[in-house]
Formats: C-alpha cells, sequence, structure tokens
C-alpha cells in the first residue's frame, strides 16, 4: 500500500531488520531517512552523538520512526543459563545498548515527530522482554534490558501524549529472524526472513492509532502481555 507524502527515520538502519524495515517504507511510498553507526557514525551510546544526529535533522518532521537496534551477546559471550553466569560487566553492556541507547533516541528524536496527524515512534523489543510470558528463566541482561526497555517506551507513552496527541509509542517484537544476534540461539524457530519481517512490522505499524499508544506488540499485531 502506497502512503503518500509520509516521511519516516529508521535509527540502526544497517542491521539486517533495519535495512529491512527502510527498504518496506520506502517501497509504501515513505521518504526515509537513514542512521547508523556505519553509515553516519551515530552512537547511541554517546549522548553527544545522538544530539547532533538529531540536530542535522532538526528542520524534518516524521510520521515514522523506528528504533531498530539491539544487541544479545557483548563481547562473544552467550547469554545466561544460569545466575551462576552473571557477569556485571556484560550486563551492564547490555543495559547500554538495549536501554539506555533507544532511551536516548526517544529523548532527543520524538521531538521530531508530526504532531498534527497520526505518528508512530516504535521500538524493537523483544517478547523474551516479556515478565508475564517468561516461564523459562535464564538470559537474564537480555530479558532485564528488554523490560526495562519495554518500561522506558511506556513511559514516553504518556509524557509525549501531552504535547503530541495524535502519536503511539510502540513496542515491537520482530519475532525469530536469521541475523547475526539470533541466528546461533534460534535453533532453525525462524518466523520470517529478514524482508518478510520489514513487511509484517511495517503492517503492524500502519494498523497503530492514538489508541494503541503505550502498547506492545508482535510482529503478527497480536498484543503482548508485559
Amino acid at each position: 500500500m502506497k502512503t503518500a507524502n509520509r516521511t519516516g527515520l529508521v535509527i540502526g538502519a544497517s542491521g539486517g531488520i533495519g535495512s529491512a524495515i527502510e527498504a518496506e517504507m520506502r517501497r509504501r511510498g515513505f521518504e526515509v531517512d537513514g542512521l547508523s553507526r556505519s553509515a553516519n557514525g551515530l552512537d547511541l551510546a554517546d549522548e553527544a552523538s545522538v544530539i547532533e544526529a538529531a540536530r542535522s535533522l532538526s528542520d524534518a518532521r516524521y510520521d515514522r520512526i523506528v528504533v531498530s537496534t539491539g544487541v544479545l551477546t557483548v563481547r562473544g559471550t552467550p547469554p545466561e543459563t544460569s545466575f551462576r553466569r552473571l557477569d556485571p560487566e556484560i550486563m551492564a553492556r547490555s543495559f547500554a545498548v538495549n536501554t539506555v541507547g533507544p532511551a536516548l533516541a526517544i529523548k532527543h528524536f520524538a521531538p521530531l515527530l508530526r504532531r498534527d496527524r497520526l505518528a508512530v515512534f516504535a521500538v524493537l523489543s523483544a517478547r523474551v522482554g516479556s515478565i508475564g510470558d517468561n516461564r523459562l528463566g535464564g538470559w537474564m541482561s537480555y530479558r532485564a534490558s528488554k523490560a526495562a526497555l519495554n518500561q522506558v517506551l511506556r513511559c514516553a507513552s504518556i509524557e509525549f501524549a501531552r504535547k503530541f496527541p495524535e502519536a503511539c509509542f510502540a513496542a515491537v517484537h520482530p519475532g525469530t529472524i536469521p541475523s547475526e544476534l539470533s541466528t546461533p540461539y534460534a535453533r532453525d524457530r525462524f518466523t520470517a526472513t529478514p524482508t518478510e519481517a520489514g513487511r509484517q512490522l511495517n503492517d503492524v505499524m500502519d494498523g497503530l492509532s492514538a489508541a494503541d499508544n503505550g502498547g506492545f506488540f508482535a510482529y503478527d499485531g497480536s498484543v503482548i502481555e508485559w
């Protein structure tokens, strides 16, 4: 479906899912800006870098902003299977990338959303970040950092609704996609290719309204419990 005169921003556009989201947005008629470390030098771990990137786009107003960044393993260390394997430095890095980075993106890029019509700000979360859905344990650093991201997103949905009444802030779960991040742990339980995930996530975002502000959604549009 073509969407005329729409603008989008993808943060983390060089990644497998991020590039697929950007390509699908373009296919749907969006004019898209992409930011990433490799293409623009954006470093979400460095607030000065985020401020500079936001300043370079200060004249833009976006209908859709997507933060497609994240890390599962740190320095090659696999997710913890027990608390005996918990490493505080690795856990801190997981939070820096999965929680603090997107929070800074919200802080500096959410003000670039349109105010005069529906605008969506989506962050890539993960079903394993759901506390209610956690029945297996393990993966403490990744789970906790994504759960924290969900709370950050929820806070943003409340605060920004005061000035952006038509906005929808949403956490979205892309499924299990072949990527450098997930392939070693997926056990071939992939739900889609990156291209398919780009289409599915844009379908989800196309279906959101201001009434969905602050929600957590899977790639098929279903609601995920917190």
